[in-house]
């Protein structure tokens, strides 16, 4: 199926159900107002030149308007292009002059960065406004006045057009501009159907929070709740105190959080814990959790707590640790698992592998690898980084684990220099290029280090002269944005090699990780 039809699934389900309550405005819409309020903006859309499958980007804060232009955008089969608006402006231009795309809806609160954004990106065609009319772009509702009364076309065909693609979805960059993923309707439904076994059935009254960033990653978790009939109650972005009022005012039985988030929770939870017990499913993606807060969440959220494993590549939930088995391991029944990212989901299959692409038994350490209709197309115009991917004939997902005997994958390392801190993937080649371009500085390494707040945070080890922490700080934050900038820096005389003359990352990194037994958080 397409992915509007799973939206169109849970508008079967209850019309007249509250779709969205978007809390920061106190609107709320109802999934037939938000079906006839996206195909009204997908009629005006193809009716000002849009085209089926062209890029369509989304800019702003979470809200109610966000999520129904993302559904639009769907509905008239564009593919979608997410921004994280915490990176830098050149990195957001970088990627959308890439994919080429021509379309931006964005809050006017944006408007000063899209007017940077249209400067630096000629495809951009039309921008609009999600809530005004602003500097000539028009506003949505203009968008809409505009439109004909007219129907849309039958974009599907007998088979659910599962090559049709639905989002081009920027990995981290390396010392270039992100890659794209292109994923299809294939790849996508095959997602939502497996989130879908594994979270429905817990209630009949599904409430879902959205507290991540829509443009980001919550729009898709929030797509797969909507298929179930599951109300979304949007919050503007994560406030750990209004996130616990907000899941005992509404009711909320789905929610999805990085770890670090998570982190936020359980400490809010010691100063004031509003009535949590209607939680059946909350989810932790993005990063590996510490075993003990996960056991502590258990006693402060219930028997609710999960946790999936997934990338961009195999997005979300090619392993699943489900909540019976962590509730299970809390209470002391294999409280290793705690630890665990769980077992294969229905649609991949996943095995260890060495890097000479033998496949590796229970108990030795090795990259992950998926095969599967879960995985994604390619990479958007790069066939030599897609062949580099999946050598062997399985896709390559740069993380380091074992499998235990009974099936239970365990995270430990990062086969790819890279950093995961709150959630965001950070490219360490990408940090290390921007700081070596300070002239006081003659060499750079960038590592994750732990963080209890963030998971890891960016640390760099520099070899430089007149030159201080902050300024580096400063620089970074300029060229790259708040999330990959370096949080801490440190100044030796000389940055360790291996044998083979390449800077040594692991011996850098053991004298900030406890015993070395997972050097990820």
């Amino acid at each position: 199926m397409r992915s509007i039809d799973y939206f169109d699934r849970g508008h079967d389900r209850a019309p007249g159900r509250a779709a969205l309550i978007d809390a920061a405005t106190g609107e709320r819409f109802t999934f037939a107002e938000v079906k006839a309020r996206t195909e009204r903006i997908a009629v005006a859309m193809h009716a000002a030149g849009f085209s089926s499958q062209q890029p369509a980007a989304l800019y702003g804060p979470n809200s109610a308007a966000i999520m129904i232009a993302l559904l639009a955008i769907w509905r008239a089969n564009g593919q979608w292009v997410p921004v994280n608006t915490r990176n830098a402006i050149d990195a957001n231009a970088a990627y959308l002059n890439y994919v080429r795309c021509g379309w931006l809806f964005y809050h006017s609160s944006m408007a000063a960065d899209v007017a940077l954004l249209r400067a630096r990106v000629p495809s951009l065609t039309q921008c609009i406004c999600l809530d005004r009319a602003m500097d000539g772009d028009a506003s949505l509702d203009d968008l809409v006045a505009g439109a004909p009364d007219a129907d849309l076309p039958d974009f599907s065909d007998p088979f659910g057009a599962p090559h049709d693609v639905v989002g081009l979805f920027p990995t981290g960059g390396t010392t270039g501009p992100s890659k794209g993923v292109v994923v299809t309707n294939l790849g996508w439904g095959t997602m939502l159907e497996t989130l879908g076994a594994a979270v429905d059935g817990r209630t009949d009254a599904p409430v879902s929070l959205v507290v991540a960033p829509i443009t980001h990653a919550a729009g898709p978790v929030a797509l797969g709740t909507l298929a179930l009939g599951a109300t979304q109650v949007i919050l503007p972005g994560f406030d750990a105190p209004a996130v616990l009022r907000a899941i005992a005012e509404h009711r909320v039985t789905h929610m999805y959080l990085p770890p670090t988030a998570l982190y936020g929770l359980l400490e809010a939870a010691e100063q004031a814990l509003p009535d949590v017990s209607s939680l059946r499913v909350f989810i932790l993606v993005g990063s590996p959790v510490s075993p003990e807060k996960l056991r502590r969440a258990v006693e402060v959220f219930g028997p609710c707590m999960c946790q999936a494993y997934g990338q961009v590549e195999s997005p979300m939930i090619t392993t699943w640790l489900p909540p019976e088995t962590v509730s299970a391991a809390a209470a002391g029944d294999h409280p290793e698992r705690l630890a665990s990212c769980g077992r294969p989901t229905r649609s991949v299959q996943v095995a260890i592998m060495d890097d000479d692409g033998r496949l590796l038994p229970d108990g030795q350490r090795g990259e992950i690898v998926v095969r599967g209709v879960l995985v994604s197309k390619e990479y958007f115009e790069l066939p030599a980084a897609t062949a580099e991917a999946r050598q062997f004939g399985w896709h390559h997902t740069g993380d380091v684990a074992y499998r235990d005997a009974d099936g239970y994958y365990y995270i430990v390392d990062r086969k790819k220099d890279m950093v995961v801190t709150g959630g965001f993937n950070v490219f360490t080649a990408e940090v290390e290029a921007a700081i070596t371009e300070l002239a006081a500085v003659r060499e750079c390494a960038v590592i994750g280090i732990p963080h209890d707040k963030w998971g890891e945070q960016v640390h760099a080890i520099v070899v430089a002269e007149g030159i201080d922490e902050q300024a580096v700080i400063a620089h970074a934050r300029v060229r790259l944005g708040g999330v990959k900038a370096p949080k801490s820096v440190s100044f030796v005389d000389a940055i360790p090699r291996t044998a083979a003359g390449k800077m040594d990352k692991n011996a850098l990194r053991a004298g900030y990780w406890r015993d070395g037994a997972r050097m990820v958080n």
